[in-house]
């Protein structure tokens, strides 16, 4: 069986949400689960090749940011099949159907790092506030909140991610940062 029918794909529940409205769920959940397996691999890369100057600070940062990623994952993947879906979760499946772009092999340099997260954070972030209205029209409440919890969590990143790169060398971005300039392009 294909993976696109198993995106669709439901095992018997006695889940109080019809049919088509699970298999949308889930298909929401599936990208997403896609794209934060691809984040925190990403997350990883800047981790295990930060060099510079801030090197520890931010060699510990990434660490902890791919943590947190891996325990949404975790959960995005387990309310997949709490309604009686599939999780796909395979590096091969968020290679083919993650929303981010490849991430940058060549850098090395903190802030380039830092530059190169934060625009996939941007990205992220929108993907997960859509998925937040999504779920909620199709009445799933539970999903809306787990998305709720994650876009919290994701910002607060973004935030910090975004203060390595303002206040210094006149570097002030005033909303016009590459990262939000990124997540426009993505709409």
């Amino acid at each position: 069986m294909s993976t696109q029918n198993l995106k669709t794909r439901l095992y018997p529940s006695r889940i109080d949400f019809a049919v088509c409205t699970r298999q949308e769920v889930a298909a929401i959940l599936n990208a997403t689960l896609a794209t934060t397996l691809d984040l925190k691999t990403q997350t990883k890369q800047a981790h295990w090749n930060v060099k510079g100057m801030h090197f520890y600070s931010l060699h510990t940062l990434f660490d902890e940011i791919a943590g947190e990623l891996e325990g949404y994952v975790d959960m995005v993947a387990e309310r997949v099949t709490a309604l009686g879906g599939f999780a796909m979760g395979t590096a091969r499946v968020a290679a083919t159907d993650s929303i981010l772009p490849e991430y940058p092999f060549d850098i090395l340099d903190g802030k380039d790092h830092v530059i190169a997260l934060s625009d996939r954070f941007a990205m992220y972030a929108q993907h997960v506030r859509e998925a937040i209205d999504k779920t909620d029209d199709l009445g799933d409440a539970d999903t809306a909140d787990l998305y709720t919890e994650i876009s919290r969590t994701v910002d607060m990143r973004l935030w910090f991610l975004e203060a390595h790169l303002q206040g210094s060398e006149g570097n002030a971005t005033n909303g016009n940062s590459s990262a939000t300039k990124t997540a426009a392009q993505v709409k």
